[in-house]
């Protein structure tokens, strides 16, 4: 019980700071893993894999707690400084965790949710295959989420809306695999979206 409760508590450490830098996160995460997970029952994940991805769903945004107070509410968009610092987070989170054995097999989901099939993401650029499938089915459910939110500077799109962008996006953003279950799951009524207010990227 010991473990069981360090590991809690280590955990609620690192949501608490979360929800400390941007209360928006606490939501944001709920949220991706749900629709994550969506995903992974319908690739026949094991009940492993499952308990795996719901760590790195909770975790996936944590190096945002190295941000500089006020970063994430900044009204309107970011200048390329901001951007750039903003975009540092997977790795900043992947040191946070990393060394930490409870929390290391989230690293996958941490350190490549904002990689893309292209090549064309962050931080590592890796594409395609390259990009391990964990962070490949979390940058689906995580774009959704993010497209599906209120911003300072742009309006929310539909769910539907935001489906239809997720399928637009395949073999470009998305793995075009992952990006077709999602939107089966959606059509069929399994991703349930409500209105939240984030500036999360």
């Amino acid at each position: 019980m010991g473990g069981t409760s360090h590991f809690v508590h280590r955990l609620s450490s690192l949501t608490d700071a979360m929800r400390a830098c941007d209360p928006s996160l606490e939501g944001h995460a709920s949220r991706v893993g749900s629709h994550a997970g969506v995903m992974a029952e319908r690739l026949d994940w094991s009940d492993d894999q499952l308990r795996v991805l719901r760590l790195g769903a909770a975790l996936h945004d944590v190096g945002k707690v190295n941000l500089r107070p006020g970063l994430l509410q900044k009204p309107g968009r970011l200048d390329p400084e901001e951007l750039s610092a903003l975009r540092a987070h997977p790795v900043e989170g992947a040191w946070l965790i990393a060394g930490i054995p409870t929390f290391e097999p989230a690293l996958p989901y941490v350190l490549f949710h904002h990689e893309r099939w292209d090549g064309g993401g962050y931080p590592t650029g890796r594409s395609g295959s390259e990009i391990p499938l964990e962070g490949r089915l979390l940058a689906v459910a995580d774009a959704f989420d993010a497209m599906t939110s209120l911003r300072p500077y742009r309006d929310r799109l539909s769910s539907d809306g935001a489906a239809a962008e997720v399928e637009r996006c395949a073999g470009t953003q998305f793995d075009p695999t992952l990006a077709q279950i999602f939107v089966d799951a959606h059509a069929s009524g399994e991703i349930v979206t409500e209105c939240s207010v984030s500036v999360a990227v």
